[in-house]
């Protein structure tokens, strides 16, 4: 019988998962481990590759085991992973030199500014689509090249090995016979032109990186290796990577300019694709490469909201308005409104479209008669304000670029369930927000991706077929009122970036 599931390795910043899927995108067992963070320094945020690797492949023995399936019964492997952390490994033990650096970390800042003020931002963003920022790879790499003992050297001479956590993943999984990385986590390396899909030589010169280093490149949809037979029984070939947030767009079925979609997690990241078209921004968005299941490059515009959820987990920790997360929504639909009251969650500064890195939270419009559910409900809606304002730069930017602005919203992670958060972003938007039966959508793209590369799936347009609407969130406000609260929105963002 021809293998009928798909092993999706979710590898994210605070736990790895991994679930089992059927053709149908129906989850059949799912596991999840957490690991450490490591904070060495304020600022700096570090993981142990060896507990990345470990804690995934104790999920996926744990997801076979639960969904009670034999290595034959798959097709294939898909890996998504946290995109950016940055590992540097020996090529012929294996070991890293030392702990991943985390996306989050910001050590590297000292170095883009020295970037920055040496004017390289139009020329890295001409070729990566991208901002100088430590967020992003290079510069952790580069750091790593200069800051642990004798490792220039030996990147130069070739023997170590440089990889986002999708690389090192496939690095173990087939015991180091092969060394790549797919489109879509190389093109957040601040070195990877997205495009001519290859490696940037003028940037790896002047960002001081040895070209040994680097994984081959390959599209999203490809037959990379072979899991080897020690890790799950039998071999399984590994067939689909792509970063988190454009795994969850192809998950989606965002395959078509005019749709969209949105994360709702810890922050929110909202991707729009582009199509084979390069743009840049003249809205504050990067441009990225989408998951490519061919060799034709693709793009999506990408905008990310720093306080997304964690608006919620502060009212938890921090102002003890409510014992758990769960509660907010009943303490958020005690009061009709937020009574006036808006909330900008500026805890560390604002992202797209803004990049106020020195805002900071403000809470507006409080009288006597507000309460706490007020400012439950404003920090809600606070999330929705922030995705909001994101979606009309990407129409702005899709309409200049001559394409078509968004006429639909996809939305998937943990505050997605949040039927009134939901509700009251399709008001502000104006278009519909539309829910899935599956919100697994990163690891759904990855197992998507595996199965095209492997004949489950012949093609896009049957993977767009088996994507299912498990709610609709139609507008109900009139627009001059929608437009109203934003105005209220922007009034208080400009309050909190005052100086």
């Amino acid at each position: 019988m021809t293998p009928r599931y798909l092993l999706a390795l979710d590898q994210g910043t605070s736990s790895s998962r991994s679930i089992v899927f059927d053709r149908h995108g129906t989850i059949v067992a799912m596991a999840q481990r957490e690991f450490r963070q490591i904070y060495p320094h304020p600022g700096w945020v570090e993981h142990d590759p060896r507990e990345i690797w470990s804690s995934q492949l104790a999920t996926a023995r744990e997801a076979m085991a639960a969904a009670r399936l034999a290595p034959a019964d798959l097709a294939a492997i898909g890996i998504t992973n946290q995109r950016e952390t940055t590992l540097l490994w020996n090529r012929r033990t294996g070991e890293p030199i030392h702990n991943a650096i985390v996306w989050q970390d910001r050590r590297a800042e000292p170095l883009c500014a020295e970037l920055r003020e040496a004017g390289l931002g139009p020329r890295v963003q001409e070729a990566t689509g991208l901002v100088i920022d430590a967020y992003f790879s290079a510069t952790k790499l580069r750091w790593l090249l200069d800051n642990v003992g004798g490792a220039r050297e030996a990147a130069e001479r070739g023997e170590l090995a440089f990889g986002t956590v999708d690389s090192w993943l496939l690095w173990q999984l087939t015991r180091g016979k092969v060394h790549a990385t797919d489109v879509s986590n190389a093109s957040r390396s601040m070195l990877f032109d997205i495009r001519r899909n290859a490696w940037d030589e003028e940037l790896l010169r002047l960002l001081k990186v040895p070209a040994a280093v680097l994984p081959q490149v390959h599209p999203s949809s490809h037959l990379f290796g072979t899991a080897e037979a020690e890790f799950l029984g039998a071999p399984v070939p590994i067939a689909g990577i792509a970063g988190d947030q454009q795994s969850a767009l192809f998950g989606q079925a965002c395959f078509a300019p005019g749709l969209a979609k949105n994360t709702y997690g810890t922050g929110c990241f909202m991707l729009m694709p582009m199509g084979t078209r390069f743009e840049t921004s003249s809205n504050g968005l990067i441009t990225t490469a989408a998951a490519q299941p061919d060799t034709t490059p693709q793009f999506a515009f990408e905008g990310s909201v720093f306080i997304g959820g964690a608006v919620v987990q502060w009212l938890r920790d921090g102002l003890r308005a409510i014992e758990s997360s769960a509660q907010v929504q009943a303490l958020a639909e005690s009061v009709p409104d937020a009574g006036g009251v808006v909330f900008v969650p500026a805890f560390t500064g604002l992202g797209a479209p803004y990049w106020q890195a020195d805002a900071r939270g403000a809470i507006v419009g409080i009288t006597r008669g507000t309460t706490v559910a007020h400012i439950a409900r404003a920090a809600l809606e606070s999330i929705a304000f922030q995705s909001a304002a994101l979606l009309q730069a990407m129409s702005r930017d899709a309409v200049a670029a001559g394409g078509a602005p968004v006429t639909e919203l996809r939305v998937d992670g943990g505050a997605c369930v949040n039927d009134l958060l939901m509700q009251f972003q399709a008001d502000l938007l104006g278009v519909p927000v539309v829910r899935p039966q599956v919100i697994e959508t990163t690891a759904l793209g990855a197992a998507y991706l595996a199965g095209l590369a492997t004949g489950v799936y012949g093609s896009l347009d049957e993977l767009s077929a088996q994507w299912q609407v498990q709610r609709r969130f139609l507008p109900t406000l009139p627009r001059d009122r929608a437009q109203a609260l934003m105005a209220g929105w922007e009034h208080a963002v400009r309050q909190a970036t005052a100086p």
